[in-house]
């Protein structure tokens, strides 16, 4: 009989299923925020930085509630370091920058380039490393779980 010993998680409970969808729901508003900025700067077709304004608001309402989730799971969290500490900061970053992308897209259309485009793709980026750490954080908590499982029974 062979035993498994696994470290303590770090967090006390990982990300639920709803925090999952709105973070894993705010990288593909951002990319099509990103894509509508590439496409206005190719066309100067004013539309272009409408969708990406749009875009950019229901990215920010998801990272946003996303957010909210990080927190109370930072809260809840036995060691406030490491993993949850730097996915909270991570988001947090990512949504104070999109709010000064959203900013940005609300002035006057030809006043949005290059600045715009540059903080979009700043915040794809951050939203693509938060995604990938908060996602990686309830992956590890199923394999941490299926450890117990296959070790001798559910602790």
């Amino acid at each position: 009989m062979s035993s498994v010993t696994t470290a303590a998680p770090a967090y006390r409970s990982p990300p639920g299923l709803l925090h999952t969808i709105l973070l894993a729901g705010s990288v593909p508003l951002f990319l099509g925020a990103l894509l509508s900025d590439i496409a206005y700067h190719n066309t100067y077709q004013i539309q272009w930085s409408n969708f990406a304004s749009w875009l950019i608001a229901g990215g920010e309402l998801f990272s946003g509630l996303a957010l909210l989730f990080a927190l109370v799971n930072l809260l809840r969290a036995r060691r406030k370091a490491g993993p949850v500490l730097m996915y909270f900061l991570v988001l947090l970053a990512t949504w104070v920058l999109g709010v000064v992308n959203a900013f940005q897209h609300a002035k006057d259309a030809w006043a949005v380039m290059p600045g715009g485009l540059i903080l979009s793709i700043v915040v794809f980026i951050l939203v693509c490393i938060s995604a990938w750490l908060g996602l990686a954080a309830r992956a590890d908590a199923r394999v941490d779980a299926s450890n117990r499982v296959h070790a001798g029974g559910v602790q």
